[in-house]
């Protein structure tokens, strides 16, 4: 079965988020669906967009799982965003988690090397 993501991140302030997550995905939205609405194709059919619905605001939890965590946390760092948390598993897998503006959580999870 072919499996397709898109994952929403409901927003309080469209603009604001936008470059939020321009600063946090490392580019500018892959498209943009309307006035309130863009997208950032991380993969191959796996999507992630924001839209602004400020009554969902904040509840968001996703997290992406990387190849290189390491790597993705610096680029992060050199773009002016620091994580809320870190964490290590008992399993060796880590994980760095991003609150946006809302309190939204965007989680970057790697394998240990």
């Amino acid at each position: 079965m072919p499996l397709d993501l898109f994952a929403g991140i409901p927003v309080t302030d469209y603009a604001a988020a936008l470059k939020w997550y321009e600063r946090l995905l490392g580019s500018p939205p892959t498209f943009i669906v309307s006035d309130t609405e863009a997208v950032w194709e991380l993969a191959e059919h796996r999507s992630v967009y924001v839209e602004q619905l400020p009554e969902r605001a904040g509840h968001a939890m996703h997290t992406i799982f990387v190849d290189d965590l390491d790597s993705i946390v610096t680029q992060i760092a050199e773009r002016g965003l620091d994580p809320a948390q870190r964490e290590t598993y008992s399993n060796g897998v880590r994980k760095i988690t991003y609150r946006d503006p809302d309190g939204n959580e965007i989680g970057f999870g790697g394998m240990p090397l």
